[in-house]
Parts: C-alpha cells; structure tokens; sequence
C-alpha cells in the first residue's frame, strides 16, 4: 500500500514507519488515517514483532497538528475522536511500539510519542503539551497520559505553562525511556527492536496487556489478571523452550507458540 505522509519499511523481525511531512511532520487527517492503515497492518503479522515510529529529518520528530488544516473542516470533533482511537490502538498495540523522536515532539507529536510504548529521544531535543499556548488544549490524549506516566503535579505545571521539556528532564522524570546522540536515535531504536524481536512474543503481548489493565483496576483483580496470564505463559512451547534453554545454558530460541 502506497502513503502519501508516510514511508513505511520492513527491517528483519521489526518494521519502520516515518512520519513524512518536511519539515514539521505536521498531524493532518490524511497522516492519522494512514498511521492507523500502517499500524493495522502489521497487526496480524507474525513477521513483525516491534514496530518503530520516527519522523523524516533530524530536528522535529512531530511538531503537533497542522494548524492551517488539520481543525478546518467541518468536523473537528469527529477527526479529534478518530485520532484519539489510532493513538488508542498504537497504546493496545499486542507488540511493542517505540517512539523514536530524533528531534522535538511537540503537541500532537508528543501525545504520539507517549501512546508509544517505549520512548527514545535526541539528547538535544525537546517535548511538551505546548496547546495551551495556542488557547486550547491537547486533544489526542495529553491530558490523561502525561500524568500517568510523570505524576499529576509536573504534568499539571508544564500543561498549563506549555513548557518543552529539555531532553535530560524528560529522562529524570521517566517520559522517556533514553536518550541518543545526534544522528543516532533511529539505530538505537532498531537495536532496541532487536533485542525485542528475539524476546518471547506471547509473554511480552501478555505483559503489554496486563500493565495496561492492571493499572487501572483494583489490586486484587490485577493481580487475579496477572496470575490468568502466568499460567498462559506457562502453557506455551516458548515457555518450554525457555526453561529447556536455561537448564541447557544456551540461548533460547523463541517461535511465538
């Protein structure tokens, strides 16, 4: 399938898809509905273990919604419901999803990266929920995910002030995973999906499941969750491999069954 926003590759166990709009890489409602056609398509694909999300050049991975366009028809509501569901689906994702931001992720770009599962970003980059500074706020599910992921008291001042986060801050708070030199966030990501491709895909879809169900429900019932899957883990062949592996002292090789 041709895109017209995007570039999307296919690279070993792992696949690459880049937000194509020089030189902000812009969020239009062509870019959300073909982000929601490439992550799709990889979904039943057992070939494919990880994805990565990054942008085109190296200053701005995503600068957030394309103001002359993206709120101009004539239902806003209807696209901000549709690009919250494709954020949803890349967060719901049953195989990791890493950001790779090799420049800043602002607005729109920084609530892509956060529905990510792991982040890697450019030590000279930035990011933030920068809405407030237009007289809006974020749409795409800023609000809800930046306090989860760094604590209600920071994410409330740096929503409200529309701060850019230094790259440094946003590691010491945990918005992101790592940080890579200029030139290298794309490689490191791909090394990371290397080393992802060749983890057990069940228990690590099951560990992406539970996380995210767990965290919003009672203790007792995220536990009774984590024990269902446990023993579903513990039914497979890759768990077998696993165990065979470990006793046998060598590398196990897991198939996903």
């Amino acid at each position: 399938m041709g895109f017209e926003t995007l570039v999307v590759t296919r690279e070993e166990a792992h696949a690459v898809i880049t937000l194509n709009r020089p030189p902000a890489n812009a969020i239009s409602e062509t870019l959300v509905r073909e982000l929601n056609a490439a992550v799709s398509g990889f979904e039943n694909d057992d070939s494919v273990r990880c994805l990565i999300i990054t942008g085109s050049g190296d200053k701005i991975f995503c600068a957030g919604a394309d103001l002359g366009s993206a709120f101009a028809g004539e239902s806003v509501d209807a696209f901000i419901r549709f690009g919250n569901g494709v954020l949803r689906k890349i967060e719901r994702f049953g195989k990791p999803v890493i950001a790779a931001m090799n420049g800043h992720a602002l607005g729109g770009g920084c609530e892509i990266a956060m529905a990510c599962h792991l982040r890697l970003l450019k030590e000279t980059a930035r990011m933030g929920q920068t809405e407030s500074n237009l007289g809006i706020i974020p749409g795409f599910g800023g609000t809800q995910r930046m306090p989860r992921l760094i604590g209600r008291t920071k994410a409330l001042e740096f929503m409200i002030l529309g701060t850019q986060i230094p790259a440094a801050e946003c590691l010491a708070l945990g918005l992101v995973n790592r940080l890579s030199k200029e030139g290298e966030t794309l490689n490191d990501a791909r090394a990371l999906a290397r080393q992802i491709s060749k983890r057990p895909p069940i228990a690590t879809r099951l560990i992406l499941e539970v996380v995210d169900d767990g965290l919003e429900a009672p203790i007792d019932q995220a536990l009774e969750m984590e024990t269902r899957a446990f023993i579903k883990t513990l039914r497979t062949e890759d768990a077998g491999e696993g165990i065979q592996a470990f006793f046998g002292k060598r590398e196990p090789q897991f198939k996903g069954r």
